[in-house]
């Protein structure tokens, strides 16, 4: 813990760099991605404070839109398209992630009542013809495309895509390589940036 405190006090040193940041935020992307810390969005894409609007979820889940019970997860997507104007959404799953090889191999999460109750909101599990695989890649990647379709059920991103206004992406991450890799509709496969 101390090299992170000691890092958190050099970083106040440096008020000339965050001055302008106090006026507001004007993000072009919304990016949704796990809370593994592994996964760090800044890091991945060189984005500077400002330049993302951060989703963090288990598994990178993007559950159901229900505006009778709004979630945290909602308000945020809907904050970012509708108030920030977002022109962009990034889900980002990531290989070796542990929610979803949990569903891939049907861990018993027993212990962890309220993780396999947020894992079903997963939509479908993710297809994965080897269950073996410790970087459960192509469950992920499924994933991935799983969320990219539930957010279209969203009314505020149905809009904008109608309007031309927002593009939806999806990625996967290598946590073993750094390597990123990006969902092309024409080849329906993840090919590296």
């Amino acid at each position: 813990m101390q090299p992170l405190i000691d890092n958190a006090r050099m970083h106040g040193q440096r008020p000339e760099e965050f001055a302008k940041l106090a006026h507001g935020q004007s993000p072009q992307v919304l990016f949704i991605t796990c809370s593994d810390s592994r996964v760090v969005p800044a890091l991945i894409t060189g984005a500077r404070p400002g330049e993302l609007f951060e989703l963090r979820t288990a598994g990178n889940i993007v559950p159901p839109y229900a505006s009778e019970h709004p979630t945290s997860e909602a308000a945020t997507i809907e904050y970012a398209v509708e108030v920030l104007g977002v022109r962009n959404i990034v889900v980002c799953g990531h290989s070796h992630c542990g929610a979803i090889g949990a569903l891939v191999r049907g861990d018993d999460l027993t212990a962890v009542p309220a993780v396999r109750e947020w894992l079903t909101n997963a939509a479908d599990e993710p297809k994965c013809s080897d269950t073996a695989d410790p970087t459960v890649a192509e469950a992920v990647q499924n994933h991935v495309l799983a969320q990219l379709l539930r957010l279209r059920s969203y009314p505020c991103i149905e809009k904008r895509l109608q309007t031309g206004e927002l593009q939806l992406h999806g990625w996967f991450y290598e946590v073993h390589t750094g390597i990123v890799r990006e969902h092309r509709a024409q080849s329906d496969t993840f090919e590296t940036l």
